[in-house]
């Protein structure tokens, strides 16, 4: 078994399937700690799923339904014992961007496609867990998360301005819609704008004095006693209007080839973001509690999660950091506490769901608005801009492409910064030459033919393994440091420390340096090889053009075989 907080295969014996591990073991204090900590996520996610569902285009009681069976299915089938999956921004996002065009938002086509949605994002989270393709969400680095949430935030604040001000606008640009609330901003509504602002100001209040107070709740229970008091919507405050309660109908979304066709890109785009804000927040948890992890059993509960809401008429689920934080502040340290939220939310469909008819619209904008507020990471920038300017660079480039093409085009150019990032690094690896200091360390220095670890002799690292696009540098340094250097060079060394292995194209030209170099009475030598590149060195038949005397396990053998060398020529 993997260490604690680590990424644990189990490879034994096919798939292992207990259900409802992530709740066990219980006992009384764990018990009571737990439901009290699922009531306290009920009370503080109740009017963000209402606003999620209002993100994602979606009737308000289906942000509900993302409380109720997706929970459950994860508790069932997941691993991470706080990962809270459930309706989240970022999906929804991507949701409501995608089916852009596909209906209009909320009518029973749109629902349609929010469950196919749904589904397809199920089928291809257990793709990836039959696959093992946990390791994917590496790929999509903090920098671009970062990045993307904030575009996210923007996009989703913008689109909520409009109705927070009592004002129309139309078409789904976020650049558009504020150029339409600046040129309409003197016809705004008081009355809304006045209870927009003091909702908001008032639940950001207390979301940064006092983080477990329901803020959003208490808005959204005041606003419904004071909208049926004083009849908000004779005033001109637009109100949600009747919303059916009972518990969601279960059924399979309708569905057809050309459909799928047409859905499956959006479905991609919830999967990336699924698979990399669900393990990085998985991850985090299970480190900081010192838990295992089994990365690719979660990818089994989330995709459960989200047949679950296919089935249950609802929209697509994440694992949300931002719950997850909630219920461990409140004390919560299994599923069980998820479940308990899924049993309030239960008794709210059931029973509490009328009075949701007088809820103010601009109250709902308001919550999603302060959502949005908490997207916008500004420390995350501001502490890329102090420590990494080029990343900085890329977070603002991310950011640019959600507000500007939409949040599908945005997780797209997101994985693709994401990977450039990544292969850049391998592309231009850290390279220098190395030379013994007097204690007996060696030194790293720029990549010179002046540093010399004896004469004659250089030892130059290269810390990436070669492939074709790096080998051209690999060999370019070589060059330099043989051809450059002001006294003969008879070794190059080469510390293959960091190099684990050789691709086809690299072992091509690496066979052409060796012969190159050769022909100058260079040595083209390689120490501390690993067993692996040693592999591949023999399998594409390079170890007997380089020499099998020219490579070393280990830099003192090679240095030694080089002194003995050079009495040799000496005598």
């Amino acid at each position: 078994m993997s260490e604690a907080g680590v990424s644990a295969d189990r490879p034994t014996g096919g798939w292992r399937l207990p259900l409802f591990e992530s709740t066990r073991p219980l006992n009384r204090s764990a018990l009571v700690a737990n439901l009290t900590a699922g009531i306290s996520l009920a009370a503080l996610n109740i009017p963000q799923a209402m606003g999620y569902a209002k993100i994602a285009g979606m009737p308000v009681i289906t942000g509900l339904y993302t409380l109720l069976l997706p929970v459950v299915a994860f508790a069932a089938f997941g691993s991470s014992r706080y990962l809270v999956v459930a309706s989240d921004s970022a999906t929804a996002a991507i949701l409501a961007g995608g089916l852009t065009g596909l209906g209009s938002a909320g009518n029973a086509d749109y629902v349609s496609c929010a469950g196919l949605v749904a589904l397809l994002t199920a089928v291809l989270l257990l793709l990836a867990r039959i696959l093992k393709l946990g390791f994917l969400a590496d790929f999509l680095s903090r920098t671009v998360l970062i990045g993307f949430l904030t575009g996210v935030g923007f996009q989703v604040g913008i689109a909520v301005l409009s109705e927070m001000l009592g004002l129309e606008v139309h078409g789904n640009n976020p650049v558009n819609q504020l150029l339409q609330i600046l040129r309409q901003l003197p016809n705004s509504h008081i009355p809304t704008l006045c209870l927009s602002a003091g909702v908001t100001i008032f639940t950001l209040v207390l979301h940064r004095f006092a983080p477990r107070f329901p803020g959003a709740l208490i808005a959204v229970v005041g606003t419904i006693a004071a909208s049926a008091l004083f009849d908000f919507s004779g005033h001109g405050i637009r109100v949600v209007g009747a919303v059916a309660g009972g518990l969601p109908h279960l059924s399979i979304p309708a569905m057809n080839w050309a459909l799928i066709h047409q859905l499956l890109p959006i479905a991609g785009s919830c999967f990336l973001m699924i698979l990399a804000q669900s393990a990085v927040t998985a991850r985090a948890y299970a480190a900081k509690h010192h838990q295992v992890l089994d990365e690719n059993r979660d990818l089994l509960g989330l995709s459960a999660a989200n047949a679950a809401a296919a089935f249950s008429g609802t929209f697509v689920v994440n694992g949300s950091p931002t719950q997850t934080a909630m219920v461990e502040t409140s004390g919560g340290s299994s599923q069980l506490a998820h479940l308990s939220t899924a049993l309030v939310v239960t008794l709210v469909l059931l029973f509490l769901t009328g009075p949701l008819q007088f809820l103010p619209v601009c109250v709902l904008g308001a919550v999603v608005f302060t959502i949005a507020v908490r997207l916008v990471d500004l420390k995350g920038l501001r502490e890329l801009r102090r420590k990494s300017p080029g990343e900085w660079i890329l977070a603002l480039i991310t950011t640019a492409s959600v507000v500007l093409f939409g949040v599908e085009d945005g997780i797209m150019l997101a994985l693709v910064l994401s990977l450039l990032q990544h292969v850049r690094h391998s592309y231009r690896p850290h390279a220098a030459v190395e030379t013994r200091a007097t204690e007996g360390h060696w030194l790293m220095n720029p990549v010179s033919p002046e540093h010399m670890a004896a004469p004659g002799l250089i030892v130059y690292w290269f810390g990436s393994d070669l492939f074709y696009a790096n080998f051209d540098r690999f060999a370019g340094h070589a060059h330099k440091l043989v051809t450059g250097s002001q006294s003969p060079v008879t070794w190059l060394v080469v510390d293959a420390g960091a190099i684990t292995s050789i691709d086809y194209t690299a072992g091509g030209g690496l066979k052409d340096l060796t012969k190159e170099l050769d022909k100058k009475g260079v040595a083209l030598v390689f120490a501390h090889i690993n067993q692996n590149f040693r592999a591949d060195l023999d399998r594409q038949e390079l170890t007997e053009v380089i020499g099998p005397t020219r490579m070393f396990e280990t830099l003192r053998e090679c240095l030694a075989a080089y002194d003995e060398f050079a009495k040799n020529s000496a005598k």
